[in-house]
């Protein structure tokens, strides 16, 4: 690379024609301005001419062949130049940008079991930070632009040589004057104080589908906060938590709901209406209904979230024992008794091949 091409000046130019070029320059390519990889690429190079070409020392070095970046070995390569090669470096790092992405967010919306099978929409009020309008992220007063730092000129990055027992190590951190951006804000926006961004609230509607579950996540790709300097916003997640329903209980996409009946409602039958997350339903409980029996109430359960599907409702039945009786009651149902026979059978044991009993659920108990 020619230094002199690099900045567009004469062999024969002046120290002020050289930083009058570079400055020029460096307004048009600097990466606040032109985030443009290939542009930074060129503004690192012009920053490196200008090193070199406004030190009269450096510059002498150049112009009589060698590369003008440093002394010390053959060949115009430094201590540096060797300690790249054998660690991995790879020249000048430049300035970092202004500019970085945003951060993500995360809002917890409570939903109701019906909202969660049916699916809704939610009303979020968001505070976040957003892209100030009034510099569109610069970080810069109207009419005002970032001033080239005049400690590392640009770079970022300033460079300290020390001498050690393997001769001169020369170390780069990043430039303190300007905390490594190369530049300086020196008449930040009045409404940001130079952040590039502002806090703000805003509304914004979403659509919660059919079937989500508890814990269940929602992303809004670029709904996050503003970066400072105006990057990238960051994405919107939104956690769902069901609230629990004051009768049925959820498991995975069937629902389960307890139904109490009277003894004489199991015994003689009876149809019934029972509520669900679509209204009423009429059930019909067959007569001789036994306690913990299943009436099941197909695609009235919970959406599938992906499928569309429903899952189903099972009524478990609870039948209830009377633990007060009046004495006419309780005259009834003695006769009641009389006439099943039921005052010779009380106490009859149950046999192992009796259909439902309890040998039968604990032999199931033991196989499973």
């Amino acid at each position: 690379m020619d230094l002199y091409q690099a900045l567009g000046v004469a062999r024969d130019a002046s120290s002020d024609e050289i930083k009058k070029a570079y400055r020029k320059l460096a307004r048009e390519m600097h990466p606040d301005v032109n985030p443009d990889p290939k542009v930074a690429e060129k503004f690192k190079e012009i920053t490196a001419a200008y090193e070199v070409l406004s030190d009269p020392d450096k510059r002498q070095n150049y112009d009589m062949g060698g590369s003008g970046f440093g002394e010390g070995f053959a060949g115009g390569f430094g201590f540096s130049d060797i300690m790249d090669a054998f660690f991995g470096g790879g020249g000048t790092r430049g300035p970092r940008s202004r500019s970085r992405a945003g951060q993500d967010a995360l809002i917890r919306v409570a939903i109701t079991l019906e909202e969660a099978c049916f699916g809704c929409k939610r009303d979020l009020v968001v505070d976040t930070a957003v892209l100030c309008t009034s510099c569109q992220g610069s970080g810069c007063a109207k009419g005002s632009a970032p001033v080239i730092c005049d400690i590392c000129r640009g770079r970022g990055e300033v460079q300290q040589v020390t001498r050690s027992f393997i001769g001169q190590v020369m170390t780069t951190r990043p430039c303190a004057s300007c905390q490594g951006f190369g530049s300086r804000i020196t008449a930040p926006c009045s409404e940001c104080a130079g952040d590039g961004r502002v806090r703000s609230r805003s509304d914004i509607e979403i659509e919660i589908p059919a079937g989500v579950d508890n814990g269940n996540r929602m992303h809004l790709p670029g709904r996050g906060e503003v970066g400072p300097g105006g990057g990238r916003p960051g994405d919107l997640y939104v956690e769902i938590e069901v609230e629990e329903h004051d009768f049925l209980v959820r498991d995975g996409d069937t629902l389960h709901l307890e139904l109490s009946i009277p003894m004489t409602a199991a015994a003689l039958g009876r149809k019934m209406k029972v509520a669900t997350l679509d209204g009423e339903e009429e059930i019909e409980i067959k007569a001789g209904t036994q306690p913990g029996s299943i009436h099941l109430l197909k695609g009235k359960g919970m959406t599938r979230l992906r499928s569309g599907t429903r899952g189903d409702l099972q009524i478990h039945i609870d039948v209830e024992i009377p633990t007060k009786l009046s004495k006419e009651q309780e005259e009834l149902l003695l006769r009641f008794a009389n006439a099943r026979g039921d005052e010779k059978n009380l106490g009859r044991r149950v046999t192992q091949n009796e259909s439902g009993g309890f040998f039968s659920k604990f032999k199931d108990a033991l196989r499973g």
